[in-house]
C-alpha cells in the first residue's frame, strides 16, 4: 500500500495490473453540512460529489473545531452520516470528513465549519424565530434585506468581534454556503435588485450608469417598496456624501424609478419604517463594516457593524410589521474580501426553525428569486429565474 498526496493507492509491488489514475476517488464537491447548530439537534452530512471507479463507499468523521473551525480534534464514536450535539460541543464548530473508497483508492474531504454551536434554546420566550410552525397563511406582508459590506463568511461567522451576528445565526437561519457575484461593490448591488450586473464592472455613480431596466423596486407598485439609506443627505442623493455612498444605494441607479426614487429612496431615521411590501436597508460606509474613521482594520469595521446591528434589528423585530409574524428578514453582505466570494447570509422569519443552516449553494440571485416568490412576483428577473429559492430551506 502506498500513501501519497491524502490518496491511499491499493496493490501490492510486483503485481501485474496497476488502476488507471481515473479510477481513483477524486472529489468535485466537498461534503454538505445541514441542520440546526444548538444542543440537542443533529447535524447531517452529504457523501459531496467524487468521480472514480464504481462501486464507491464512503464512510464518515465527525470533528469538533474552534470557533474559526480550526485546530480540529475527532469526536469519539461519530461515525455515521449524522451527528448528534452535546454539551460538550457548545461553543464549538463542527465539520464532517468523508472519506471515498473503490478498488484503487481512497481518499478524504472535509466540510466547511458549521456556525458555533449554541446552547439549547430556552423553552419559550427569547427567540424571534421558531415562533410559527408554517409561513403565513396568507402570505408574506413584508421583506426586509439589510445589507453589509466586504467582509468573508470566516470574517463574521464564528468572530467573537461579531457577537449580535453569531447569537442570530443561533436563534434564527444561516445560509453556509452563499456567495457574491463579483468584485467591486456596485455590480452585486445592481445584481440583487435587477438579476444582472448589467455590464457593471466599476463603482462609478448614477450618471455613469444610468440603467433603464426592470429591478425588484419596477416590479412593485410606486409605493410597495422602500430604500432607507442611513447618512444620505437628502431622498434619491445621486452623488456621494461624507459617511453615504451612492454605490451601496441601488435605487438611484435605476432610471425608470427616479420619480418613485424621489419619494422611496429616504435617508434612515430613527424610527425604520418597514410598512412597504419590500425594504432595503443601507448602513452609512462606518456601520455597514466598510470604513470608518475609528478604525481601518477588519476587527474594528466588523466589530462597529456589528454593534449597530445590536441597536438597528431590535427596533426591526419589536416593529408592528414583524410582531404581526408575517415580515421576514435577510441580512447578507456585497461581496467578500476573498477570491471565492463566500460570504454569509441570515433569514430571520417566525417560521424559520432556530438554529436551522443550510450548506446548499446560493447567491444574491437566488436572494432576489426567493424575495420575488415572497411577494407573489410571478416574473423572475435576470438570473433570479434560473436560481434556486431559499424558502424551503428556511422555512419561508
Amino acid at each position: 500500500m502506498l500513501v501519497f498526496a491524502g490518496i491511499v493507492l491499493l496493490g501490492a509491488f510486483g503485481g501485474s495490473s496497476v488502476a488507471n489514475a481515473a479510477d481513483f476517488p477524486v472529489n468535485v464537491s466537498r461534503p454538505l453540512v445541514s441542520g440546526a447548530t444548538a444542543e440537542g439537534s443533529t447535524l447531517t452530512t452529504t457523501d459531496g460529489e467524487w468521480t472514480g471507479a464504481e462501486p464507491i463507499t464512503y464512510s464518515y468523521r465527525w470533528r469538533r473545531c474552534d470557533a474559526e473551525g480550526l485546530n480540529c480534534a475527532r469526536i469519539t464514536g461519530a461515525t455515521d452520516a449524522s451527528y448528534a450535539i452535546g454539551a460538550s460541543d457548545i461553543g464549538s464548530t463542527i465539520r464532517s470528513r468523508v472519506t471515498a473508497s473503490n478498488v484503487a483508492g481512497e481518499a478524504g474531504r472535509r466540510s466547511l465549519p458549521t456556525a458555533v454551536v449554541q446552547a439549547a434554546p430556552p423553552a419559550e420566550g427569547g427567540h424571534p424565530c421558531g415562533t410559527a410552525t408554517s409561513p403565513p397563511v396568507d402570505g408574506w406582508a413584508h421583506v426586509v434585506w439589510i445589507v453589509f459590506e466586504n467582509k468573508s463568511y470566516e470574517d463574521v461567522i464564528g468572530s467573537v468581534n461579531a457577537p449580535t451576528i453569531n447569537s442570530l445565526a443561533s436563534k434564527c437561519g444561516l445560509a453556509t454556503s452563499f456567495y457574491a457575484e463579483t468584485h467591486p461593490s456596485l455590480p452585486n448591488y445592481i445584481a440583487m435588485t435587477s438579476g444582472s450586473t448589467q455590464g457593471i464592472s466599476d463603482d462609478a455613480g448614477p450618471e455613469a450608469h444610468p440603467l433603464d431596466v426592470s429591478s425588484i423596486f419596477s416590479q412593485l407598485s410606486p409605493d410597495g417598496w422602500r430604500s432607507l439609506s442611513e447618512s444620505m443627505p437628502s431622498n434619491c442623493y445621486l452623488t456621494n456624501s461624507g459617511n453615504y455612498a451612492v454605490r451601496h444605494n441601488p435605487a438611484p441607479y435605476y432610471t425608470n424609478i427616479r420619480t418613485e426614487c424621489a419619494n422611496q429612496n429616504v435617508p434612515l431615521g430613527p424610527t425604520p419604517d418597514l410598512s412597504a411590501r419590500f425594504t432595503f436597508v443601507t448602513p452609512n460606509l462606518c456601520h455597514d463594516m466598510h470604513s470608518c474613521p475609528t478604525g481601518s482594520d477588519t476587527t474594528t469595521e466588523v466589530q462597529t457593524g456589528d454593534a449597530w446591528l445590536s441597536t438597528f434589528l431590535p427596533q426591526v423585530l419589536d416593529s408592528p410589521e414583524y410582531t404581526a409574524g408575517a415580515t421576514a428578514v435577510f441580512i447578507t453582505w456585497d461581496e467578500g474580501a476573498g477570491a471565492d466570494q463566500h460570504i454569509a447570509t441570515l433569514v430571520i422569519a417566525p417560521s424559520t426553525p432556530v438554529g436551522t443552516t443550510s450548506a446548499s449553494r446560493f447567491d444574491h440571485y437566488a436572494l432576489l428569486r426567493t424575495t420575488e416568490e415572497m411577494l407573489r412576483l410571478t416574473t423572475y428577473l435576470g438570473e433570479a429565474a434560473n436560481a434556486p429559492s431559499m424558502r424551503s430551506a428556511f422555512g419561508l
